[in-house]
């Protein structure tokens, strides 16, 4: 019957156009996620930043005022600042063995 061919025919292309509305929709949901994750990494760079900045004031506060706690070994490891870019290396490494 001609009438099947003609129906079979508009639902492959409804079909067509329904995936190609939801692919673009992924696409820029995924673009969406991907802004919220880079925003996210710099929101937690700078708090790393802003910690260790304290925490050298605490020590310095601590030594100025004679507390032998601040001569803790895992404090000067902690006083060292995160750079951003070995972190970024260092994702981009753990993606590229992820992948393989």
């Amino acid at each position: 019957d001609p009438s099947f061919v003609i129906l079979a025919t508009a639902a492959s292309v409804e079909a067509i156009f329904l995936s190609t509305f939801v692919l673009i929709s992924q696409n820029q949901t995924a673009a969406a996620a991907d802004a919220r994750a880079d925003l996210d990494l710099q929101v937690s760079l700078l708090a790393e930043h802003e910690t260790t900045r304290l925490l050298r004031l605490v020590v310095a506060i601590a030594d100025h005022l004679g507390i032998d706690a601040a001569s803790d070994h895992e404090l000067d490891e902690l006083q060292l600042d995160v750079a951003p870019e070995k972190v970024m290396d260092h994702m981009e490494a753990t993606a590229a063995d992820d992948t393989i």
